[in-house]
This record gives structure tokens, C-alpha cells and sequence, in this order.
């Protein structure tokens, strides 16, 4: 079992694998269509962006939580 202290890590991790894998996804099939290696290619294309939103989301989601925090009612 996963530490609770690591579950912000983790959390970053799955939400910015998906939403990588989702846009990557959508970004892929609107520039190429669907061609052969479409799979491979969305893929490469998750990958690179994953390596950026990860840490991005590690960093952002602190911030976002404090601005949330400070618009919304106790």
C-alpha cells in the first residue's frame, strides 16, 4: 500500500496521466487522421506529453487548490 503522505503524488500522477492520454489522443487523430500506426503514434505523442504535465501538475495543483480555497465560501 501507497503511503497517505505520497497521496498528492500520486494523484498528479494518475490525473495527468489521463488528461496526457486524453488530449494527446484527441490532438493526434485531429492533425493525422486515423493512419496505420495511428496507435504508436499516440502513444509517443502521451509519452512526450506526460513527461510535462506530471511535474506541471505537481507544481500547479497547489496553487489552484489555494485559489479555489480563496473564491469559494467556508
Amino acid at each position: 500500500m501507497i503511503p497517505p503522505r505520497l497521496a498528492p503524488v500520486v494523484f498528479g500522477l494518475l490525473l495527468s496521466g489521463f488528461m496526457s492520454l486524453i488530449v494527446s489522443g484527441v490532438a493526434t487523430l485531429r492533425a493525422l487522421g486515423v493512419v496505420p500506426d495511428f496507435f504508436g503514434l499516440w502513444m509517443s505523442a502521451w509519452v512526450s506529453s506526460w513527461l510535462i504535465a506530471f511535474p506541471s501538475v505537481l507544481v500547479i495543483a497547489p496553487v489552484v487548490r489555494r485559489l479555489v480555497a480563496r473564491y469559494t465560501r467556508r
